[in-house]
C-alpha cells in the first residue's frame, strides 16, 4: 500500500504535535513572568495583552526531531541549520528589538549559506541570476510570513497548509524522508494552533515567524536528485503557488502602503485579513477564507505539475486573475487616515503612482486581454485537446494575437469600457452579449477573408463566444458578488428598518440602505399586503408579512422604524399603518423625492409631492 508516510516514520510527527502541545503552556507562562507580552497598540490588531515567544515552543521540538530524522542528508541539514540561525536572530529581536537592517543582514547570511550548498530556483539558464533570484525568494518569503502574522492563527494556519502541500509534492516524487520533514513542521504548527487560534493566548513572535518563513522558503528549493531533468512548470509552480497567499498579502500591502505614502516596514491594520474584516467578515471567517485560498493554491501547485504545460499555465493564469480582482476589491477599503493620504499625494513619486493607479480602464483592457486569450484557449482545449506538436504554438500564438486585437477594437466600438463595475446590471449584460457577438463575427469574417477559415473550427468560435461572455460578465459582476457575500457590518447604533412595500421603490430603498451606512438605518425585511409576495427574498431580505401582521412582524424582528416605499399605498391604508405604529411606539416614515432649486429662480416644472425615491426619507 502506497501511503504518504511509512508507518515507522509516523512517530516523529506525533512527537512534534505532542511536544508543542506540552511545551507551549510552559513558554506562555515563562513569557508572562518575563514580561514578554504584546500589548495592544493603535497599529496592531489584538485588543488584549498576549504572551510572546511562542516560536520557542515550535522551533525547539522541530529542530531536535529534524536533526535526528535528517542526519546525514546535507541539503536538509543546511536548511535546518540556517533556519535555526534565524530562530536565534528572531528570539534576540523579541528580547531587545533589533534594527531592521540587522535582521536583513542575518537573513541574507542564512540565504547565502543555503545557496552556497547548491540550493536555488532553476528558473533561468544563468547560475548567477538563479542565485540572485533565490536570495530574493528566501528573504522575501521569510518576511512575507512575518508580515502575515497579523491575526490570530493566520500565519500558523497558512504555514501548516503550505507544509502539507510541500509534503504531498515530495510524496509525488518519491521522497519519504522529506515528506516526514514537512509533516513534522505541519504537526508542530497544528499543536501551536490550539493556543494561537482566536482568541489567541500566545503569539509566535519574530523567533517563530522568521524560523517558519525561512524553513518553508528553503524547503521548497530542495532537489532530491540534483542534476535530473525537471520540467519548467513544477519548478515554477510548486514554490510560488505553495506560498501564494503570503506573496499576495505582501504585494498588496507593499503597493497600497506606497500609494498612501507610508513605509513598507511600518505596521498597520491594512493587511488582507484586516480588509476582509473591514468589509464585514468576522475575524474567524476572514482567517478561514484565507485558509481556503491557501489550500486552493496548494492543490493547484500539485495539480499543474501533472498537467501539460499549456493547460497548467492556463490554470495558473486563471487563478491569478481571480486573486487580482480580489486585490482590486480589497484596495478600495479605506484603512488609512484621509489627511495622511492627501499629504502623501503631494510627493512626486507617490503622485505618479496614484495617477497610474487611477487608470482603471488600463486595468480593464489588460484584464480583457487575458480573458479573451483564456476563453479561446479553453475553447480549443475543449474541441481539440491540449496543444501538440502538430497543432503547435507557432500556429496558435499568431491567431491569438489577431483575435485579441480584433475583439478589443470591437469592445471599444460597442462602449464596453464606459461602464462602472460597481453598477453593473442587466442592460450591461445585454451590451456585453452584443459586443461578444459583434467581436466573434468580426473575427470570423476577418479569418474568412484572409485564409478562408482553413484549419479553424466553427465549434471553437461558438464555445469561445459563450466562455468569453461568461468571463466578462463574471469579472464585472465580481464587485457586486463580493459585496453580497461580504456585506459590511451595520454601523453601531443603526436603526432596524422594516420596508413597507416590496415593489420597485422598496427594492431601491433596500439597496440604498444596504449601500449607504451614513443613513444610520439597516433593513431587516419587507412587509407587503400582497399575499403572493410573502416569503420572497429581495437583496437577501425576506418579505415577512403584510395586511394584519405588521405588529407581529415588528415584534418578532425588533423593528425600530417603518418606512413606506410605495405611493400606491392609499390614504386609508396609511392611516391604519399610523395606528399600528403608534400602538407599537415605532416611527413611521414615507419615501419622497425632493429637488431643491438653488440658483434663486422659480422652478417652472415642480415635482409632484407624491413622487417616491430611494434617496430620502420624509
Amino acid at each position: 500500500m502506497n501511503t504518504i508516510v511509512p508507518t515507522r516514520q509516523v512517530l516523529p510527527i506525533l512527537i512534534s504535535i505532542v511536544g508543542v502541545l506540552a511545551l507551549t503552556p510552559l513558554v506562555r507562562a515563562l513569557a508572562r513572568r518575563l514580561g514578554m507580552v504584546a500589548r495592544p497598540k493603535a497599529d496592531r490588531w489584538h485588543t488584549r495583552p498576549t504572551a510572546l515567544l511562542g516560536g520557542i515552543a515550535i522551533a525547539v521540538p522541530v529542530l531536535l526531531i529534524e536533526l535526528f530524522v535528517q542526519w546525514g542528508s546535507l541539503q536538509p541539514l543546511v536548511v535546518i541549520g540556517a533556519s535555526c540561525w534565524l530562530f536565534l536572530v528572531g528570539l534576540l529581536d523579541d528580547l531587545i528589538n533589533l534594527k531592521p537592517y540587522q535582521k536583513l543582514a542575518a537573513q541574507v547570511l542564512s540565504a547565502s549559506a543555503v545557496i552556497a550548498c547548491g540550493l536555488s530556483l532553476p528558473w533561468t539558464g544563468s547560475p548567477p541570476l538563479n542565485a540572485a533570484i533565490t536570495l530574493f525568494w528566501l528573504v522575501g518569503i521569510t518576511n512575507a510570513i512575518n508580515l502575515l502574522d497579523n491575526m490570530d492563527g493566520l500565519a500558523a494556519g497558512i504555514a501548516t497548509i503550505a507544509s502539507g502541500a510541500l509534503a504531498f509534492h515530495f510524496h509525488s516524487i518519491g521522497q519519504p524522508s522529506m515528506v516526514v520533514m514537512m509533516l513534522v513542521m505541519a504537526g508542530a504548527l497544528l499543536g501551536f494552533l490550539v493556543y494561537n487560534t482566536n482568541p489567541a493566548s500566545i503569539f509566535m513572535g519574530d523567533c517563530g515567524s522568521l524560523f517558519i518563513g525561512f524553513f518553508l522558503a528553503a524547503s521548497a528549493l530542495l532537489d532530491p536528485a540534483p542534476g535530473r531533468a525537471r520540467t519548467f512548470l513544477p519548478v515554477l509552480a510548486v514554490p510560488v503557488l505553495t506560498l501564494f497567499i503570503p506573496i499576495f498579502d505582501t504585494l498588496l500591502v507593499t503597493v497600497l502602503r506606497k500609494l498612501a505614502g507610508r513605509r513598507v516596514s511600518q505596521g498597520g491594520r491594512d493587511h488582507t485579513s484586516h480588509r476582509l474584516v473591514a468589509l464585514g467578515l468576522s475575524e474567524r471567517k476572514a482567517v478561514l477564507l484565507l485558509y481556503g485560498l491557501a489550500a486552493l493554491s496548494g492543490v493547484l501547485a500539485l495539480v499543474v505539475s501533472e498537467l501539460p504545460l499549456d493547460v497548467g499555465m492556463a490554470a495558473i493564469i486563471g487563478f491569478s486573475v481571480v486573486l487580482a480582482v480580489l486585490g482590486v476589491h480589497l484596495a478600495r477599503v479605506q484603512v488609512y487616515d484621509e489627511e495622511e493620504v492627501r499629504s502623501a499625494h503631494q510627493r512626486p513619486l507617490v503622485a505618479f503612482l496614484v495617477e497610474l493607479s487611477y487608470k482603471r480602464r488600463v486595468f480593464e483592457v489588460l484584464l480583457d486581454v487575458v480573458l479573451v486569450s483564456l476563453s479561446y484557449y479553453a475553447a480549443e482545449l475543449i474541441v481539440f485537446g491540449p496543444i501538440t506538436t502538430e497543432r503547435g504554438w507557432d500556429r496558435f500564438l499568431p491567431l491569438m494575437s489577431a483575435l485579441v486585437s480584433i475583439k478589443l477594437v470591437a469592445f471599444l466600438m460597442m462602449g464596453v469600457y464606459r461602464g462602472i463595475w460597481r453598477y453593473f446590471s442587466l442592460p450591461n449584460v445585454v451590451l456585453y452579449a452584443q459586443a461578444v457577438v459583434m467581436a466573434t463575427a468580426a473575427c470570423a469574417f476577418s479569418l474568412l477573408f484572409f485564409n478562408r477559415f482553413e484549419g479553424l473550427s466553427r465549434a471553437v468560435f461558438a464555445i469561445d463566444a459563450l466562455l468569453l461572455l461568461a468571463l466578462l460578465i463574471g469579472s464585472r459582476l465580481s464587485f457586486r458578488v463580493l459585496y453580497r457575500l461580504i456585506r459590511p457590518r451595520p454601523v453601531h447604533g443603526a436603526r432596524r428598518v422594516l420596508i413597507f412595500g416590496a415593489g420597485d421603490a422598496g427594492e431601491l430603498l433596500a439597496r440604498e440602505l444596504l449601500n449607504n451606512q451614513k443613513l444610520g438605518r439597516v433593513p431587516v425585511g419587507f412587509a407587503d399586503d400582497d399575499p403572493l409576495k410573502k416569503g420572497r427574498v429581495i437583496h437577501g431580505l425576506k418579505v415577512l408579512g403584510g395586511n394584519g401582521t405588521l405588529s407581529e412582524v415588528c415584534s418578532a424582528n425588533t423593528v425600530e422604524e417603518v418606512v413606506i416605499s410605495s405611493h400606491k399605498v392609499g390614504p386609508e391604508r396609511v392611516r391604519a399603518l399610523i395606528r399600528d405604529c403608534q400602538a407599537l411606539d415605532i416611527p413611521l416614515h414615507r419615501l419622497r423625492i425632493s429637488f431643491e432649486r438653488i440658483d434663486g429662480a422659480e422652478d417652472p416644472d415642480p415635482v409632484p409631492d407624491d413622487t417616491e425615491s430611494a434617496i430620502s426619507v420624509g
